[in-house]
């Protein structure tokens, strides 16, 4: 296939062409909807000012729409000599419609297609984590409520440090996610720009109407400078891999707590064999290798976003190719995050917490600093005295833990939970 840059016939050297296309062939076969998308929008805008008939315009929109029917039944595959998905479907409206194939590149630069493909890209992505956000906050919120009155030990440098409930660790993770959600609708919000018409970053000579194909792709706005356009491009990805930095880090807490409370010194948590896999010598092993990976793709998302910000920020104003090399680590986050999100929902519908072993593991010096609280309301004891006291007073005692966490009344503890109000702001959660 012709390249769109090639102005004669002489070939690019095959070792030159595979390395500056590296693998934008492979990650191109997912943004291509998103190009033919934002094709259709330009070449309805080609029509509104006038290039177009409106018989080529219906021509170049049905020529588009069976390129992507073809995408999706898995016909199209971008060869190296393609380099990207623009490539293939200008090269395939050519081959189909001739010379008006030709005319959908009027007034549009590579730059700008690739810009608009990956606006799209990251707000379609966005929606969906978000939907599988919600959906695992949903089963949280359930746990939560159905062992919030089940002790568990709190820690505080790895070490027993005052009573919890299994109910308030699994809430502790609803509302991280539920703040998740939010910020990365918001970053939604601040990336919902249009790029497309500002061409390489200088605009054209053509009465575009920018503000129109906004409209027609569901921007909320258009993004205004054509060189702020280009400038942009690694701005809202790593803003973008932040909110997705931001949910691995919820994620990865979670893993490797539970990494610990599953172990046979722990066993606060019982899994079976559905999400545990074993060792090759050791017949005895149930390894919970998925919260591992979740632990270490934590650190990958993480690196991807810092890699992204140091791809853009000594590039020169304008496009710059090193800028291609953003798109394989926000399409390998994307990926991990919305995997991570699935298989977080298997092993919470298939772990439960063991009771009676949590029971036996609670140290009774778990609760001195409630027993200090008590004395200084009871007895007018100064803090410190009471600090110091406290240890003799829970000396012999049976206590109960159950009872004892119903009396940690301070919003947000183990005994005020305000479940309810994770439903509302369930409940009122935006669809992305």
């Amino acid at each position: 296939m012709k390249k769109l840059w090639q102005k004669n016939k002489a070939e690019l050297h095959p070792l030159i062409e595979a390395y500056t296309v590296g693998s934008d062939y492979l990650l191109d076969q997912e943004l291509m909807p998103y190009d033919i998308e934002a094709s259709i929008a330009h070449a309805l805008g080609l029509a509104r000012m006038g290039a177009l008939s409106k018989k080529e315009t219906g021509r170049l929109v049905k020529g588009l729409k069976d390129i992507q029917r073809d995408w999706r039944a898995g016909k199209i595959r971008i060869p190296v000599s393609s380099e990207d998905c623009h490539t293939v479907i200008e090269n395939k409206l050519i081959k189909k419609l001739g010379d008006l194939g030709q005319k959908i590149h009027t007034g549009r630069s590579r730059n700008d297609q690739v810009l608009v493909a990956m606006r799209l890209f990251m707000k379609d992505k966005a929606g969906q984590i978000n939907r599988l956000i919600a959906s695992l906050a949903q089963m949280l919120l359930k746990e939560a409520q159905r062992y919030q009155d089940m002790p568990l030990p709190g820690y505080s440098h790895t070490q027993q440090a005052m009573l919890s409930s299994v109910g308030h660790y699994y809430a502790s993770f609803l509302e991280s996610l539920l703040d998740d959600y939010d910020f990365l609708r918001k970053v939604k919000d601040q990336i919902d720009q249009n790029p497309l018409g500002s061409a390489a970053g200088f605009g054209v000579n053509l009465s575009l109407d920018r503000n129109y194909t906004s409209r027609l792709l569901h921007f909320k706005k258009t993004q205004l400078n054509s060189l702020y356009c280009q400038n942009s491009k690694g701005k809202f990805e790593s803003l973008f891999l932040e909110a997705l930095a931001q949910i691995m880090m919820t994620a990865a807490k979670l893993a490797d707590d539970m990494i610990v409370f599953t172990t046979k010194e722990f066993s606060f948590f019982k899994v079976n064999g559905l999400i545990t896999t074993g060792s090759s010598i050791m017949p005895q092993k149930e390894n919970l290798d998925v919260l591992e990976i979740i632990r270490g793709n934590a650190s990958v998302v993480i690196a991807n976003q810092a890699l992204v910000k140091d791809l853009n920020r000594n590039t020169f104003s304008g496009y710059n190719r090193d800028t291609q090399l953003i798109k394989k680590p926000l399409l390998e986050s994307v990926k991990i995050v919305s995997d991570t999100l699935a298989v977080l929902k298997i092993f919470l519908e298939t772990v439960a917490p063991d009771r009676g072993r949590i029971l036996k593991s609670i140290r009774s010096d778990i609760l001195l600093a409630d027993t200090a609280l008590e004395l200084t309301k009871e007895s007018g004891l100064p803090w410190r005295q009471a600090y110091r006291e406290a240890r003799d007073v829970n000396a012999g005692q049976k206590l109960d833990y159950t009872a004892k966490i119903k009396e940690k009344i301070s919003l947000g503890a183990a005994g005020h939970l305000d479940l309810p109000s994770y439903q509302i702001r369930i409940k009122n959660l935006k669809n992305g």
